[in-house]
C-alpha cells in the first residue's frame, strides 16, 4: 500500500513540476516577445512615445478612447488593393464594437451589398466615394476623407456612432496568414465559383474570346476540414459567383467571419504568440498595410481590451428577414442589392435590431 501511495505521491509531483514547466515556459515566452518587440518599437519611437504606447497596453486608459454608452465602436474595411479589379470598393465591413466596462466584444457583418440611396452606390462603395472632389462628397460635409465617409454611412444604416475606422489591404491579409502558417477552416458547403476575378486581367481582351474567359478561374471548395495559406484563404472569403447557398452575400459575410476567427485562434497559439520572430513580422506587415484615423497610444488600448475579450466574442449577421434582394432595374443602376424590407433607405427595424444586440 505504502508503495502504491509513494507511486501516486511521485506522479502527482511530477504533474506539479510540469505544471510549474508550462508556466514558466510561458512566462519565459512572453518576456521574450515583450522584449523583442519592445525593442523594435523603442528604435522606431523615441522614448516617451514607446512609454505612451507601453503603459497604455498595460494600465489602458479606456478614458480616453471615444465612446458612447460604454462603447467604443470601430469600422474595419478590407480592399482589394491595386492589382484588384474595383481596389478601393470595401469587400469586408464589419463593425466590432467593444465594451469598456467588462470584457466584451461584438461583431456586426455589414454586407457589401446594401443600396445606399444617397450615393446610388452600395455600401462598399463608400470608401471609394469619400475623397472624391464633388459637393456632395467634400470633406465639409463628411470630415475624414475616405475613412471619414465611410464611417458616417455605416452609422446611418446601423444607427450607432462609429468613433474609429480600420482599412486593410488584402495583400496583407495574405502576408498574415502565411505569416502565422495557414489556418484551419471548417468548410461547411462543398461550393464551385466559376467567375473568380483573376488579378491584373481585369481589361484583357483574352485574344477576342466574346465569353472573356480568361479573367476567371475557377474555383473549387470541398465540404470539411481544409487548411489554407493566404491566397487560399482570401479566395474562400471573396468568392461570389457560386450556385446555390454559397453564393449570397450574407453567405460571404459567414465565411469572412469564419476566417477572422481562425487568424485570431492562430494568433493565441503557443507557437506563434511565444515566437518572437513570427510577432514582429505580424506586426510589421499589418502596420505596413493598415490605414487608420486612430494613433499608436489609442490603438494600443483597443489592442490591450481586445485581448482582454478574447474569450467572449459576439459574431453577428443581419438577420434575413431585414433585408431582402429587389429585381434588377434602373432604380438600381441594374445591380442586385439588398433593400431593406421596410423599403429602401428606411433603416429603422435594424436599428431596432443593432441596440438588442449591443444590450
Amino acid at each position: 500500500m505504502d508503495k502504491d501511495n509513494s507511486t501516486i505521491n511521485l506522479e502527482e509531483a511530477s504533474g506539479k513540476d510540469n505544471g510549474l514547466r508550462n508556466v514558466l515556459v510561458v512566462c519565459f515566452g512572453i518576456l521574450v516577445l515583450l522584449v523583442g518587440i519592445g525593442i523594435y518599437l523603442f528604435k522606431q519611437f523615441n522614448a516617451g512615445y514607446f512609454f505612451k504606447i507601453a503603459t497604455n497596453f498595460i494600465y489602458p486608459p479606456v478614458s480616453e478612447l471615444a465612446s458612447q454608452d460604454g462603447r467604443t465602436n470601430i469600422l474595419i474595411m478590407g480592399i482589394g488593393g491595386a492589382g484588384h479589379d474595383g481596389e478601393d470598393l470595401t469587400d469586408t465591413m464589419l463593425v466590432a464594437s467593444v465594451s469598456l466596462t467588462r470584457p466584451g466584444v461584438v461583431i456586426i457583418s455589414v454586407p457589401r451589398d446594401i443600396w445606399i440611396p444617397e450615393i446610388r452606390a452600395k455600401i462598399n462603395a463608400a470608401y471609394y466615394w469619400g475623397d472624391k472632389n464633388t459637393p456632395y462628397f467634400s470633406n465639409e460635409n463628411f470630415p475624414g476623407g475616405k475613412i471619414g465617409f465611410a464611417k458616417s454611412i455605416t452609422q446611418e444604416v446601423l444607427g450607432i456612432p462609429i468613433n474609429y475606422g480600420v482599412v486593410l489591404d488584402f495583400s496583407a491579409f495574405e502576408k498574415i496568414i502565411n505569416d502565422i502558417g495557414g489556418i484551419e477552416i471548417n468548410v461547411e458547403n462543398s461550393f464551385t465559383d466559376n467567375l473568380y476575378p483573376v488579378a491584373g486581367r481585369e481589361n484583357d481582351t483574352c485574344n477576342g474570346d466574346v465569353t472573356l474567359s480568361c479573367r476567371y478561374e475557377t474555383l473549387t471548395f470541398n465540404k470539411g476540414l481544409q487548411h489554407m495559406d493566404g491566397a487560399t484563404a482570401l479566395k474562400f472569403v471573396r468568392s461570389r459567383h457560386a450556385e446555390g447557398v454559397e453564393g449570397g452575400d450574407l453567405a460571404r459575410e459567414a465565411r469572412q467571419q469564419k476566417i477572422i476567427d481562425a487568424i485570431g485562434q492562430k494568433i493565441l497559439t503557443r507557437d506563434v504568440f511565444l515566437n518572437p520572430q513570427t510577432d514582429l513580422k505580424l506586426w510589421k506587415d499589418l502596420n505596413n498595410s493598415l490605414t487608420r484615423d486612430l494613433d499608436d497610444p489609442h490603438a494600443s488600448i483597443l489592442a490591450r481590451l481586445l485581448f482582454n475579450s478574447r474569450k467572449s466574442i459576439n459574431r453577428n449577421i443581419i438577420p434575413d428577414d431585414l433585408l431582402f434582394t429587389p429585381p434588377v432595374s434602373k432604380i438600381y443602376d441594374q445591380q442586385e442589392v439588398l433593400i431593406p424590407t421596410s423599403g429602401s433607405g428606411k433603416w429603422d427595424a435594424i436599428h431596432s435590431w443593432v441596440s438588442q444586440v449591443l444590450k
